[in-house]
This record gives C-alpha cells, sequence and structure tokens, in this order.
C-alpha cells in the first residue's frame, strides 16, 4: 500500500526497474545511470521522510503493513506464553499478554492488538480494549510484580471501546485503576507507543519509568479525525487538527511527555520489520539494565514525580 507522499518515490523506483529489464534484454551497460537513479531515489527518500508533515506521520503510524504488538513479541522474544482472561467477565482478544525470554530473561509482554484482515479485525475489536482488557492488563501486571519479573507494554489504539456495554461495565473505572495501580509497581516498567496512542485507551498501560515512542507514531487525547468532527463538525479539516494537537515523537519529547524517540528504518517500520525489532530488542534491554539497578523505592518515586511534573499550572 502506497501513501500519497510516497507516490514520487514509487515512479522513480519503477523507472529503475524497468531500467534493469531493459539492461538484461539488450544486454546494453546502464550500469552509470542506474547508480545515478538509485543515489536520486535514496536522496528523495531521505527529504521526503525527514519533512513529514504531522498528519503524514499519523498516516505512516496506521500503515497496514507495520508490526502490530504480537509481531513485535515473536521478532523479541526466544518464548513466549500467552495468557489468557481477566477472571471476571472475559478475555478481550483487543488486549494480548503473556510472559517472554529476551536474552534469557523473563519479562511480561502485554499490548493492544490489531488485526490483518476483516476477520480479524473484528475478533480484535480493531485494537479498542474494553474494561476486562484493561483488568486482563492489570492482573498480568500483578503477576510479574509477583514473581519480580520487568513489565514492557506495545500501545497502539485507536482508544478504548466506547460502547455502551463497555460503560456499562465500567470503562473509565478500569483504566483509573490501571493508571494508580501502575505508579506503585515495585518492578521495572518500559511503555512502547508502536502506532497509535489514542486518549485514555493508551494511558491505560502507558505509565512507566521509561515511555518511549517508535519514530514514526503519535500519542494524543484525540485523533486527528475526531478532533476535527468536533471543532468543525467535518473531518476534512484532518491534517490542520494534527498539526494544532502536535502529537508525533518529536512533539511529546519537546513537551517532555516522554522519555525518548526510538528510530525506524528510512521509510517506517513496515520497509524492514525484523531490522526494527533488533533495534526495538537492543533498546528494551538496554532500558531494564538500566532500571534493573535502581531500587524499587526510587523507581516508584522517579515515576511518580516525572508523572507530577507533567504540564503547566498557572496559580492567581
Amino acid at each position: 500500500m502506497l501513501l500519497d507522499f510516497e507516490q514520487p518515490i514509487a515512479a522513480l523506483e519503477g523507472k529503475l526497474l524497468e531500467m534493469k529489464k531493459l539492461a538484461t534484454e539488450s544486454q546494453v551497460d546502464v550500469s552509470e545511470a542506474v547508480k545515478a537513479l538509485e543515489e536520486k531515489i535514496k536522496t528523495l527518500k531521505k527529504e521526503t521522510y525527514a519533512n513529514l508533515t504531522r498528519w503524514q506521520r499519523v498516516q505512516l503510524s496506521r500503515h497496514p503493513d507495520r508490526p502490530y504488538t504480537l509481531d513485535y513479541i515473536a521478532g523479541i522474544t526466544d518464548k513466549f506464553v500467552e495468557l489468557h482472561g481477566d477472571r471476571t467477565v472475559s478475555d478481550d482478544k483487543a488486549m494480548v499478554g503473556g510472559f517472554g525470554e529476551v536474552e534469557g530473561r523473563s519479562v511480561m509482554f502485554i499490548g493492544q492488538q490489531k488485526g490483518r484482515n476483516t476477520k480479524q479485525r473484528q475478533m480484535r475489536n480493531f485494537g479498542m480494549a474494553n474494561p476486562e482488557g484493561y483488568r486482563k492488563a492489570l492482573r498480568l501486571m500483578k503477576m510479574a510484580e509477583k514473581f519480580n519479573r520487568p513489565i514492557v507494554t506495545f500501545i497502539d489504539t485507536p482508544g478504548a471501546f466506547p460502547g455502551l456495554e463497555a460503560e456499562e461495565r465500567g470503562q473509565g473505572e478500569a483504566i483509573a485503576r490501571n493508571l494508580k495501580e501502575m505508579f506503585m509497581l515495585k518492578v521495572p516498567v518500559i511503555c512502547i507507543i508502536i502506532g497509535e496512542g489514542a486518549s485514555g485507551g493508551a494511558l491505560g498501560i502507558a505509565i512507566g519509568d521509561r515511555v518511549m515512542m517508535l519514530e514514526n507514531t503519535w500519542y494524543s487525547v484525540i485523533s486527528p479525525e475526531s478532533c476535527s468532527s468536533i471543532l468543525w463538525r467535518s473531518w476534512n479539516y484532518k491534517e490542520q487538527a494534527a498539526e494544532a494537537l502536535k502529537l508525533t515523537a518529536t512533539d511529546m519529547l519537546q513537551n517532555k511527555l516522554i522519555d525518548g524517540i526510538i528510530k525506524e528504518p528510512l521509510g517506517g517500520a513496515h520497509t524492514e520489520p525484523e531490522r526494527m525489532m533488533r533495534m526495538l530488542k537492543k533498546e528494551i534491554i538496554k532500558m531494564l539494565d538500566e532500571l534493573e539497578g535502581v531500587a524499587s523505592e526510587d523507581r516508584i518515586m522517579q515515576r511518580i514525580e516525572k508523572f507530577s511534573a507533567m504540564g503547566v499550572v498557572l496559580e492567581d
């Protein structure tokens, strides 16, 4: 799938393929022309992806070929055992989790999961968790704490499920309880936004010692489309809404709302998923090494102080 701003790159890549085909069929030496075109494509890619608008970053974060939570878990862990259910209502397929082994270290992985096709998207509810999904996540976090195992969460959701039945079962309470409990977890907690980070649905598993974002992701109280529909009564102003929301990884880091940005391969995580997984695994191991050297009481205080310092308070 090509995004609109990728069309010029695709056109040049098409010409490159034609040139190589012509050289093979006619035995004509076009090596210099091929080399020049390859350099042109490389330069255009760098310029394009270095100057993306906020809306274009949002589009990249939603690319259907981007790795999802279970893809990252499979690529990072040597062994993984998925755990199910909140022990109260049901097993929410939009929220997944379980113990995985990373370089001999047992880690609890939790995250929202989207689907690849229509059937999977329905089963995963488009990555929008119900209250039982957040209660399942909290159950797994408490289990990790009990066995003194670090926690890594992957955030990728357009928001918590807004249906009537979700509200009846206490969606707000479930997310609020997660926020409270995550502040007090005695084990290291790393939160990584791998796609969309929308509203309380993202925040419900995003209170950690380290909150990181992949380069082409977004994190905001509301999606650009929803913001546009509220302010302008139309989705047609989503680009302006994205600019106003300042929702990219760079914006979040400048506003001190996250701890760092994890680079993606040129063109996005979906262009080289295996390389992206290696890069992410390296970052996770590095952060775990740092955090496990800090006493649990100090980690909790640092976590509380970090989030308490966010925002601006004006006093009369």
